[in-house]
């Protein structure tokens, strides 16, 4: 790390170096964080975190076409989803340990040009049956880019950086699932749904390429897990014996289900219970999604100036005060004046949570590629079962919503106030 205090002072005040100098040279791993988030890094990771998303949510506006021309039902057609967030699961689990083991380079070059080889076979899917097992397989190589790039950050940077660059990750990955429906309808209108995956093995090819030429490795070999899958195990085990770790694991999976219920059940809500039509619902999920990188990006700006786990500790504060305001405006009666403003308070809250807790369970963690896969799993199961739990109640109420998103918006609030007491999180994290 550089000891020369005038260009400390210089890299503090220039977190974020120009687009012009980050792809001046190939991202080299230093054997100290850096202390300035580079462009460069930020748009690749944030390629890379996106891949989820995109490969799902591009397919959307596909869906009926694809259960029309492959002759399947609609819940055989959904099954396609289902089984793409199950292969990222499963393929974040096995990946992670990985890349902790043979570096982070090697595993992301193989993940992605399957994920690309995966793609092109769903185009020329003859079945619904072969299009889910092949689904599965792109979401498990799909998350080589969504582990490997967390771990990569982790390799980067650290402390306050790492936060920021988070924040930054989350600007660029967030915009993914609000465009990518908007750009699966556009490749609607001039190519059929298989242009969809054409587009998706064009995007992982371009990760291939970057990755292949500009980006070097950034663990190390003496940093490598070594042991095979007994050492793998024991890294999880250790993880999960971790109290601190698990309770920022937790606390982000908190969160993402009080948003998954909100996703799952809010379209439902606002045109059944408040009237409101199609159109106007899309409009009001297109601006509650514009709070979380607005808060992502005021977090950056703020990480200098406070602690990691006070920001944390005030976002969740943020996020039990939306699920409380939500739940004393449904139970008041006072209608979308009171609903909507909840809604963007609450998911803005991620802007704040996400970023600072990886942050902080990444912090100081041996085995980055495994940690990451626990962080990004447990998001996906809690959040898959807390969806469903809402629609037990039904649709003609919004009281089940708001009752289990504030369950977890509290739950979330007590969990991070424990992990965060006195002597809780080394003071190296921050």
């Amino acid at each position: 790390m550089d000891t020369n205090a005038s260009e400390q002072q210089h890299n503090q005040k220039s977190e974020l170096t120009s687009p012009a100098k980050a792809f001046d040279q190939p991202f080299l791993a230093s054997k100290e964080p850096s202390t300035r988030v580079r462009v460069g890094h930020v748009l690749l990771l944030g390629t890379m975190t996106a891949i989820g998303p995109l490969s799902s949510d591009m397919y959307l506006p596909s869906l009926p076409t694809i259960s029309h021309e492959l002759g399947a039902t609609m819940s055989q057609t959904q099954i396609t989803l289902t089984a793409s967030l199950f292969g990222v699961a499963l393929g974040q689990l096995l990946i992670g340990p990985i890349s902790d083991a043979r570096g982070r380079r090697g595993p992301l070059l193989v993940g992605m040009i399957l994920y690309v080889l995966t793609s092109l076979l769903c185009l020329v899917a003859p079945s619904i049956g072969l299009l889910i097992a092949l689904r599965f397989a792109q979401g498990a190589a799909a998350a080589a880019g969504v582990v490997i790039s967390l771990a990569i950050a982790r390799d980067l940077y650290g402390g306050r950086t790492l936060a920021r660059c988070i924040s930054l990750l989350m600007m660029v990955n967030y915009f993914a699932p609000m465009i990518a429906p908007v750009l699966g309808s556009l490749l609607l209108s001039f190519t059929s749904w298989r242009g969809v995956f054409v587009t998706l093995a064009l995007i992982g090819t371009v990760i291939v390429l970057v990755v292949a030429f500009g980006l070097s490795e950034t663990l190390q070999p003496a940093q490598r897990q070594s042991g095979g899958v007994s050492a793998s195990l024991a890294d999880f085990r250790h993880l999960l014996f971790d109290g601190r770790f698990v309770g920022l694991a937790l606390s982000l999976g908190f969160t993402f289900a009080a948003i998954f219920v909100y996703i799952s059940s809010a379209p439902f809500i606002l045109e059944n219970v408040y009237g409101l039509a199609p159109q106007s619902s899309g409009v009001v999920f297109g601006i509650n999604a514009l709070g979380v990188p607005i808060m992502a990006q005021v977090n950056a700006r703020l990480v200098g100036r406070a602690s990691p786990q006070k920001l944390l500790i005030g976002g969740t504060a943020v996020l039990a005060i939306g699920s409380l305001a939500l739940i004393g405006a449904v139970l008041t009666g006072v209608g979308l004046i009171g609903v909507l403003p909840s809604f963007f308070v609450l998911i803005s809250s991620v802007g704040l949570i996400a970023p600072n807790a990886m942050a902080l369970a990444l912090g100081n963690v041996r085995a980055a590629g495994s940690a990451s896969a626990i962080l990004g799993v447990l998001q996906i199961i809690i959040g898959v079962v807390a969806a469903p739990l809402v629609g037990l109640g039904g649709s003609e109420t919004a009281v089940p919503m708001a009752l289990t998103i504030a369950v977890f918006g509290i739950t979330t609030l007590a969990t991070v106030v424990m992990v965060c007491r006195p002597g809780k999180i080394d003071t190296k994290a921050q």
